[in-house]
C-alpha cells in the first residue's frame, strides 16, 4: 500500500496520471524555512518529517512525503500568508530566474528511507502588478509555493524553464517511480 503524506491535489493529480494507486494520509508538521540550509537540505528536512509522522503509524505501508519550494536570491518561498504577500513574492519573482526544489521521502515497510531532491530552473516574463493581479483573478495562488501554478496559466508569467516540469509542479514523478521501482 503507498500513502502520499501530502494534501497537495498536484501531487495526487501527478500520481493518478501515472495510474498509480494510493492513499492520502496527512499529518500536522512543522516545516522548516531556514534561509542559510541548501534547498535540496532545507527541503528533504521538510518532506522526511512529514513521510516520517505518517510512517509511525503505518509501518507496513510505502509512505511518500515530499515539500516544494521557490527559491530566490537563497531565499525559500513557501505559499503566501495573504494577497499581499502573494503580489510581493510575484513582483519578486518577475523578470527573473529562480529555483524550484521538491524533495522526496520515501520510507519503505521496515523503515528503510529513500530520498532524492530535483531542481528545475523557471525564467518569470516581465511583469507589472496589473499583470501579476491579472493572473492572480485567474489562479488560487494562495496554496502554492511561490504564489504561482506554472500549470495554470503558466504562459501568462513564464518565459522559460529548465529542468522536470512535474518538479515544477510539486513532485518528479518520473524520478520518484524509479525509486518505487527500484
Amino acid at each position: 500500500m503507498l500513502i502520499l503524506a501530502s494534501q497537495s491535489p498536484r501531487r495526487s493529480e501527478l500520481l493518478r496520471r501515472e495510474g498509480v494507486e494510493f492513499t492520502v494520509v496527512v499529518k500536522d508538521t512543522e516545516e522548516e524555512h531556514d534561509a542559510t540550509l541548501p534547498p535540496q537540505v532545507l527541503c528533504a528536512r521538510n518532506a522526511a518529517a512529514k513521510a516520517e509522522a505518517v510512517a509511525a503509524d503505518y509501518p507496513q505501508a510505502t509512505v511518500l512525503g515530499a515539500d516544494t519550494l521557490v527559491f530566490i536570491d537563497g531565499t525559500p518561498l513557501g505559499k503566501p500568508a495573504d494577497e499581499a504577500e502573494a503580489v510581493r513574492m510575484l513582483m519578486q519573482l518577475q523578470g527573473r530566474t529562480h529555483c524550484v526544489c521538491t524533495a522526496v521521502a520515501v520510507i519503505l515497510p521496515g523503515g528503510e528511507r529513500r530520498d532524492f531532491a530535483d531542481i528545475s530552473y523557471v525564467t518569470f516574463r516581465s511583469l507589472t502588478e496589473a499583470d501579476v493581479r491579472h493572473y492572480m483573478q485567474l489562479v488560487n495562488v494562495m496554496d502554492k509555493a511561490g504564489a504561482y501554478a506554472i500549470q495554470e496559466h503558466g504562459e501568462l508569467i513564464i518565459e522559460s524553464i529548465e529542468g522536470d516540469f512535474d518538479n515544477i509542479v510539486g513532485l518528479p514523478v518520473t524520478r520518484l517511480l524509479e525509486v518505487l521501482r527500484g
